[in-house]
């Protein structure tokens, strides 16, 4: 029996905000071979406030400890009851593994967010094109859910590519969508047939001929790519090739940037190219914890902690899911952050633990 003593209007309902929250698994669903979609209420009865597109950070109470784990919220925020993440296990997917074997109806888990800057009403134009493959759809399919709900006339292509027709996820309701939605262009590529069903459409991989045929005035709009990354390097050679204004390209992807580390104790050049040394150590006092511990030079915040034993959760771990940030009550850093923090959260005194240095003693509420 449905409880409907649960039910209050949104103004009776605080957000969700941008930290810890613990989440009730309301729903799971098979979207295609491997990939399920688990959705969720809050415990604490608020309502969810994010941009299409956007991601959370579950923390998965495996058996070994707490495992962080990022996904992409493929529900709508034009329905904010709930929130949801549609996810595929991998061979050797350790969270998502767990997620298959563990979150049932009632299930709780903790979660972190919202994050992440990649979504239309970041980039606002009059024409769209999503393009993405396997479970790069999700955020794809949270903006087209969006649209459908709140500009159902917005001049969208949306090109999906899959290994076979029965992996193409969300088909049946995009193929409903295309059907509602007036400007709504459906695109779908795979690369072989299957022996499940028949198939009809587009055969082999996007390519430079393939693209025209799917979306013929690409050069016109605003595109958003989502998928493995050897794939979203063939989409973005392929729009450079074409003379494509990159200014209107954007991917998403959770790979961390290469990055020489330095090694400690230097952190530093002259303008010769030798090492300087700086200071061995500099002092940090985790208030909430009450610890007080050393960071070598060239560690981060984050570092530091961990080597102390305190305890702050964390990602991916180079500045992008924004699950590390904490008050810095005093003290200053060098931050080098992917978009995982905001500059009125910085203005505020936050940072991002995992690529933030300290350059003078800290005091971090944690």
């Amino acid at each position: 029996m449905t409880d409907l003593g649960l039910y209050r209007h949104l103004d009776e309902m605080a957000p969700w905000n941008d930290r810890l929250q613990v989440l009730e698994v309301i729903g799971v669903a098979d979207e295609a071979p491997d990939v399920k979609t688990f959705t969720f209420r809050s415990d604490n009865q608020t309502w969810f406030r994010y941009k299409p597109g956007q991601f959370v950070t579950l923390e998965l109470p495996t058996a070994d400890g707490p495992l962080m784990r990022t996904y992409t919220l493929s529900s709508s925020p034009s329905r904010p009851f709930s929130i949801a993440v549609t996810v595929k296990a991998q061979a050797g997917s350790i969270g998502t593994r767990w997620m298959f074997d563990h979150l049932t109806p009632g299930t709780h888990v903790k979660a972190y967010g919202p994050a992440g800057d990649f979504s239309l009403h970041s980039h606002p134009a009059a024409k769209y094109l999503f393009i993405s493959a396997g479970s790069g759809v999700t955020p794809m399919m949270s903006m087209l859910r969006w649209l459908n709900d709140c500009a159902p006339w917005t001049d969208v292509g949306f090109v999906n590519c899959a290994r076979r027709p029965e992996e193409i996820i969300f088909r049946k309701e995009l193929e409903l969508l295309g059907s509602r939605m007036p400007g709504l262009s459906l695109g779908f590529m795979i690369e072989e047939r299957s022996s499940r069903e028949g198939w009809f459409g587009h055969m082999g991989r996007i390519d430079a001929i393939r693209l025209p045929l799917l979306a013929p005035d690409f050069r016109e709009r605003e595109i958003f790519c989502c998928g493995p990354d050897p794939f979203m390097r063939a989409v973005r050679g392929m729009l450079e090739a074409a003379g494509f204004d990159m200014t209107k390209y954007h991917q998403e992807s959770f790979a961390a940037p290469v990055v020489e580390e330095i090694p400690a104790p230097f952190a530093a050049q002259a303008r010769d190219g030798t090492a300087v040394p700086v200071e061995a150590a500099t002092p940090i006092r985790f208030s909430l914890s009450d610890v007080d511990a050393e960071c070598v030079a060239g560690q981060t915040v984050l570092q530091t902690a961990r080597a102390s034993g305190v305890r702050i959760p964390a990602a991916c771990e180079f500045g992008l899911c924004g699950t590390c940030k904490v008050k810095k009550v005093a003290g200053a850093v060098e931050m080098s952050h992917n978009g995982g923090i905001l500059d009125h959260e910085i203005d505020d005194g936050f940072i991002l633990a995992c690529c933030s240095k300290p350059l003078s003693a800290l005091e971090i509420e944690a």
